[in-house]
């Protein structure tokens, strides 16, 4: 059964039973047809920036949470029938420290199970953490 709440609601709440509590999704700027105004559906390859607070020991960002986001957004885009674009993510602290960033190319979505399996896109998106802004 397909979640008829729109994109950024849908993540919002499977994330929340996650431990993962989403602040804020914007979706990113692409150049023609975004989305449907009366709808709010999305169209294939438009990309989401989602900014989210978790409850961690770890000052950085850890793969369990990178995965929970990630797979969630296959999850829904599965449902919907519709392919991600480029996903950019914010992890903070419950105290609203940044721990870090981390993306996904939109032709990493694109390319999953064609030109490479999961451990390779899994390690793509790792190595995509960026903790330059995080004081330890």
């Amino acid at each position: 059964m397909s979640d008829a709440r729109p994109i950024e609601v849908a993540l919002e709440n499977r994330l929340m039973g996650q431990g993962i509590y989403v602040d804020e999704v914007t979706r990113l700027p692409r150049a023609s047809n975004e989305e449907t105004a009366e709808t709010g559906d999305i169209s294939d390859g438009a990309g989401l920036s989602i900014s989210y607070e978790t409850v961690s020991q770890s000052k950085r960002i850890d793969s369990d949470e990178v995965g929970t986001v990630v797979r969630t957004v296959l999850d829904i885009g599965a449902e919907r029938e519709w392919t991600p674009g480029r996903l950019e993510a914010t992890s903070q602290s419950t105290d609203g420290d940044i721990r870090g960033r981390w993306h996904v190319e939109a032709e990493w979505f694109d390319e999953l199970g064609v030109a490479f399996d999961d451990l390779e896109f899994s390690e793509r998106v790792l190595e995509t953490r960026d903790h330059n802004s995080v004081t330890e």
